[in-house]
C-alpha cells in the first residue's frame, strides 16, 4: 500500500487528507478503526521515541502522546505499590514490563494522557491491552500484537478504537521535507544517538552522574528529541515525571514541567492517597479532582454542597506548608533541556522539584551564572553541545 486515505486534516474542513509513500510502500497496517491525521502524527513521533528509548536501556518503552508531543513516557521498571496506586493498576496483580511501561507513561500526567494515542516499544502483550482497556485513548502503534491482545483492542470505542502494526524494520530516507504554504522545506534527519557519552562533560563542582541518573538524563533527552519546542523535560527512575512543551520561554517551560512533576510526586503523599472517594466515581473524575484538590482552588471541590459529590466525608485541606513539606523529599530527579538555560532562574525551579542532575546544550552567555548556581545546589549539570529542537 503506497498511501492511505484519511478522513480529514488536522481539522474537519481540512480535505481532502492522506498519508502516502513516494517512493515504496508504506511501513503501517491499519489493523483496526479508522486512524486520523493527528493520530499518524502522534503515532510517527511516540514510534520513534520508544524505539529510541529502548535502543538505549534495552528495557520495553512506551509513551502516551496528545497533540504531537508526549504527555508521559516511560521504560519497563517494576511498579511500587504507591505507584501502583496513583497510576490506579493496583487491583491489576503483578503487571509485564511492557504494561508497567504504559502504566508509568500514562500516569505521569494522567490529566494530559487522557485521550492519548499510545506507542509501544515491543509486541503488545495481553496485559498491556487490558491496562489500555479501562483507559480513554483514540489508539495504538506497536511492531506487533498478540493475538488476544489484538481482540481486546479491536473490542473497545465500540470496534472503532484505531490499531496499528509498524514494521520495526522500516528504515526512513535521511532527507525529510515539509509543505508550508505552498513552500517546501528539507532538512536531514536528526539521526542523533542519546548514549552516555552525551553527558562526559559535566562542568559543574559536583561531577557525579551515577548509571541510574544517567539513564533518566537519556530518557529526558530522546523525550525531548520528540517534543515540540521550547521543551523540558523532568525524570526519575526511569520515567517523565514533567514535561512543558511548545513554550515560547525557556523558564515557563521549566516552570510547567516543574509543577507536573511536583503533581506527581503530591499525588505520593498520604493525604492524597486516602481522599474517600465514592465508590460510583470513576478514574478519570477521580484525576480532575485529585488536581484541584492539590491546587489552590482546593475549595471548587472542598466546598459545602460540593464535596458531597466526590466524597464520602469532608477531606482536610492539603495546605501550602504541607505540600512544600512533602515536596522536599522529592531528590535524585534528573532534567534535560532540548536548549541553553539563559539564566540560572531555571536552576532554581528545578531544584524545588528535587533536581539533583541536569543536561543541557550549554552556549548561553550567562554560562557561568547557571554553572554557579548549580553549584549553589550541589547539582551535577553537563553539557552536551548538542539542541533538540523539534517542530
Amino acid at each position: 500500500m503506497k498511501e492511505l486515505e484519511l478522513k480529514y486534516g488536522c481539522n474537519p474542513n481540512q480535505k481532502p487528507s492522506k498519508i502516502y509513500m513516494r517512493d515504496g510502500e508504506l511501513p503501517i497496517e491499519v489493523l483496526n478503526g479508522k486512524p486520523g491525521y493527528i493520530n499518524f502524527l502522534d503515532a510517527l513521533n511516540g514510534w520513534q521515541l520508544v524505539r529510541e528509548l529502548k535502543r538505549a536501556t534495552g528495557l520495553p518503552a512506551a509513551t502516551s502522546f496528545k497533540h504531537v508531543s508526549p504527555a508521559g513516557a516511560a521504560v519497563g521498571l517494576a511498579l511500587n505499590e504507591v505507584e501502583k496506586k496513583i497510576y490506579w493498576v493496583d487491583d491489576m496483580g503483578d503487571l509485564s514490563p511492557l504494561a508497567s511501561a504504559y502504566a508509568r507513561a500514562r500516569g505521569a500526567d494522567r490529566m494530559s494522557s487522557f485521550g492519548d494515542f499510545i506507542s509501544l516499544s515491543d509486541v503488545c502483550d495481553v496485559d498491556t491491552a487490558k491496562l489500555i482497556k479501562r483507559e480513554v485513548s483514540d489508539g495504538i502503534i506497536a511492531p506487533g500484537y498478540e493475538p488476544e491482545a489484538l481482540e481486546i483492542l479491536k473490542a473497545k470505542k465500540k470496534g472503532n478504537y484505531a490499531v496499528i502494526q509498524i514494521d520495526p524494520a522500516y528504515v526512513p530516507n535521511p532527507v525529510e521535507t515539509k509543505d508550508v504554504y505552498g513552500i517546501t522545506f528539507e532538512q536531514g534527519r536528526n539521526e542523533l544517538v542519546i548514549d552516555d557519552a552525551l553527558f562526559a562533560n559535566v562542568v559543574t563542582e559536583n561531577k557525579e552522574i551515577p548509571d541510574q541518573a544517567k539513564i533518566d538524563l537519556a530518557i529526558a533527552m530522546i523525550t525531548l528529541k520528540y517534543t515540540q519546542s521550547n521543551s523540558v523535560c523532568y525524570v526519575k527512575g526511569g520515567q517523565a515525571i514533567g514535561i512543558g512543551a511548545g513554550q515560547q520561554s525557556r523558564i515557563h517551560c521549566t516552570r510547567l514541567a516543574g509543577n507536573k512533576a511536583d503533581n506527581w510526586f503530591l499525588r505520593q503523599n498520604p493525604k492524597v492517597l486516602s481522599l474517600p472517594f465514592k465508590e460510583k466515581i470513576g478514574r478519570a473524575d477521580r484525576d480532575n479532582t485529585i488536581d484541584v484538590y492539590m491546587s489552590d482552588d482546593y475549595m471548587d471541590v472542598l466546598a459545602d454542597g460540593t464535596w458531597e459529590n466526590f466524597f464520602t466525608e469532608k477531606p482536610e485541606v492539603f495546605t501550602r506548608e504541607e505540600k512544600r513539606a512533602w515536596l522536599d523529599q522529592l531528590r535524585d530527579v534528573a532534567l534535560g533541556s532540548d536548549a541553553f538555560f539563559p539564566f540560572g532562574d531555571n536552576v532554581e525551579r528545578a531544584h524545588r522539584s528535587g533536581v539533583r542532575y541536569i543536561a543541557q546544550p550549554g552556549g548561553s552567555i550567562r554560562d557561568d551564572n547557571v554553572i554557579a548556581t548549580c553549584n549553589k545546589y550541589n547539582i551535577a549539570m553537563c553539557f552536551t553541545g548538542i539542541r533538540l529542537f523539534h517542530h
